[in-house]
């Protein structure tokens, strides 16, 4: 095997129309761990961490390689894989705390990697895996939805990638009723494709969701918190529960006190940066997720592939994440 590979990587935050922002490199080949197995990436996606990273990176001049979905082959592994074997066809999403999936080759733990679902293409598996851990850990670990659950959940920004994922898995894998927040008429059209039952409008999320859910909701999934609080506070009903994944600076929760609304935070790389001892649960996820797929429960959240697995093809998609009106994903694929 070659000791160097092709990646793309960002040495400084720039912003995306900078030719320099996203670079091609030649870079080593990544060392195994023991329980690592090395991945020919064949296809990734971008989500709105990838730009959070890159725009965070400060001027340090040193590549960093961004990345987290992937979906490729499994080229070699490490001495203490037994999950894994040379030849699988895999999907997953990465670690934070390690060098990313925009490259030829990339090392990640076997406990955060299941074989793909054999459905669908690398292109249509790589949109998935970040936000379906992002909703599988919100819906069944912090609300501990289950086939029985009744009530309403609430999923805001759900034309995005994680909303998609969640009202499929909502509706799929629990008894409760989907409101989904979407303004424009195509990302309406989109989630009730997806399966809500209901759509409401952000721009006056407490009257649309008055109409939508007059007793109000139970769970809430919030990728956009920042000036909310208040509303969730209006819209939830007692001892409802809230699951942020964004971090606005400031936030102040009592408005949330008097209907003791529960609030938890969702990071999907928990397990990963602490290595958590039930780390396994994403690989255990991720395999439920690829069957659903194939059984056909789970669709594909992929709308706009790009072929080309370069900083060009890259910076385009992350200059059209950074609108912040993408529905579904936008992935990067490999000829």
């Amino acid at each position: 095997m070659t000791t160097t590979m092709r990646a793309v990587a960002a040495f400084r935050s720039l912003p995306i129309e900078d030719p320099q922002s996203l670079q091609d490199v030649e870079v080593p080949v990544p060392q195994l761990r023991p329980r690592d197995v090395l991945v020919r990436v064949h296809a990734v996606s971008v989500n709105p961490v990838d730009v959070k990273v890159r725009a965070g990176l400060g001027d340090h001049g040193q590549p960093r390689i961004l990345g987290f979905d992937a979906a490729g082959v499994v080229e070699a592994v490490g001495d203490e894989v037994t999950t894994l074997a040379v030849g699988d066809e895999v999907w997953y999403a990465g670690d934070i705390t390690r060098p990313g999936t925009d490259a030829e080759l990339h090392a990640v733990d076997e406990r955060i990697v299941a074989r793909k679902p054999s459905s669908l293409s690398f292109a249509e598996a790589a949109a998935l895996p970040l936000t379906a851990i992002t909703a599988w850990e919100t819906l069944f670990e912090h609300f501990r939805l289950t086939a029985d659950s009744a009530g309403t959940l609430l999923v805001l920004g759900a034309a995005g990638g994680v909303g998609s994922a969640a009202i499929q898995l909502a509706k799929q894998l629990t008894g409760v009723r989907v409101l989904a927040s979407a303004s424009r008429p195509e990302s309406r059209e989109w989630v009730c494709r997806l399966g809500a039952d209901a759509a409401v409008d952000h721009r006056d999320l407490v009257a649309t969701t008055a109409v939508a859910a007059p007793g109000g909701v139970d769970y809430l999934l919030s990728p956009y918190t920042r000036g909310n609080i208040g509303a969730f506070a209006e819209i939830m009903r007692p001892f409802g529960h809230v699951t942020a994944i964004d971090e606005p600076e400031g936030l102040e929760l009592v408005p949330l006190k008097s209907k003791s609304i529960s609030w938890h935070w969702e990071l999907m790389f928990t397990r990963s940066i602490y290595q958590t001892e039930d780390m396994i649960e994403q690989k255990n996820l991720l395999a439920a997720v690829a069957a659903l797929v194939d059984d056909q429960q789970v669709r594909t959240t992929a709308t706009t592939v790009i072929d080309d697995f370069s900083a060009a093809g890259l910076r385009e998609a992350h200059r059209r994440v950074e609108t912040g009106h993408t529905i579904g994903k936008i992935v990067i694929t490999r000829t």
